[in-house]
């Protein structure tokens, strides 16, 4: 719903900024516009990941779907920087190599159209930061991040887009506006550089957060059976898939029926203590115990158990 609100605002404000920086002849106003198409797009690819990432997994895609969300955002990254700061930089340029003139009407016009938009842009913006304290305060969702960083740097892009036109028609000196389009343009690719860095991360295979990682080691060495953790491995799956993967030593003299249910064991308490872990593999390595690492309780996904 947060995704739609935007859009629905993103697409009037982005309307309402092309017409006013035509009629204005405003550089600022226009590279308003073109933040405005751009986050637009983005939110087109927000909704294709909020959707495609809940298709079930299936023989192609055995650990699901869940990192179109990441795919998707990465997208919208390259979005806003190749619509949103390129752009910007341009008008920025073309009025500090071409200066630009506006009438009494158009600075009216433009000043008038940004403080709608502001207001638009800041209640988006608090929209979203109420869903983000709904859902515990944090922004794992990339889909979510990726508004609020919109929404966020919106508001402070129509901020200097107001500064620097109000300071043109106070002066009547373009370097005002032309110096609003360029801070517009670097703050759009440093906002595209951090999104686009967080779902590259995630998409390469990001490991859980440390805590999470933490809990679930701790709960393995607690297991009186298990004489030694030697590795253990996560990765995000999804928004609320890990993968879990351990490497283990058994204490000596189980037998191999006693490993197979120790295995269970200790996977259904993982899965029933950490929701999120929708793939739960476990690698014995003690093979002392007749044959333990070969059982096919030692290894296997959480649904097996």
């Amino acid at each position: 719903m947060t995704v739609l609100v935007a859009l629905a605002a993103n697409l009037v404000i982005a309307v309402a900024k092309a017409v006013g920086g035509v009629l204005a002849g405003s550089p600022a106003l226009l590279s308003e516009a073109a933040h405005s198409v751009a986050d637009s797009l983005n939110e087109v690819f927000l909704l294709a990941a909020l959707s495609r990432s809940r298709r079930p997994a299936d023989s192609r895609h055995p650990f699901g779907y869940g990192k179109e969300r990441f795919f998707w955002s990465l997208l919208a990254a390259v979005g806003i920087f190749v619509m949103g700061g390129c752009f910007s930089f341009f008008q920025g340029f073309e009025a500090l190599r071409d200066g630009t003139e506006e009438k009494l009407g158009g600075y009216v016009a433009g000043l008038i159209v940004l403080g709608v938009a502001l207001v638009a842009e800041a209640g988006s913006l608090l929209r979203a930061l109420h869903q983000v304290r709904r859902e515990g305060g944090g922004l794992r969702d990339p889909a979510l991040r990726t508004v609020v960083a919109e929404d966020g740097t919106a508001v402070l892009g129509v901020t200097l887009a107001l500064v620097g036109m109000a300071l043109h028609m106070v002066t009547g000196q373009a370097v005002w506006e032309a110096s609003a389009s360029l801070a517009i343009g670097a703050l759009l690719v440093y906002v595209a550089y951090r999104l686009g860095r967080d779902a590259r991360d995630q998409l390469i295979g990001e490991a859980a957060d440390p805590e999470l990682s933490g809990r679930i080691g701790a709960l393995l060495r607690a297991q009186p059976e298990i004489d030694s953790v030697e590795a253990l491995f996560t990765m995000k799956l999804g928004l609320d898939s890990t993968l879990v993967a351990a490497r283990i030593d058994l204490v000596p003299g189980l037998d191999s029926e006693r490993v197979e249910e120790v295995a269970d064991r200790i996977k259904r308490s993982l899965a029933r203590t950490f929701p999120d872990a929708g793939q739960i593999f476990l690698d014995v390595t003690d093979r002392s115990a007749d044959g333990a690492a070969e059982s096919p309780a030692a290894t296997g996904e959480r649904g097996g158990a």
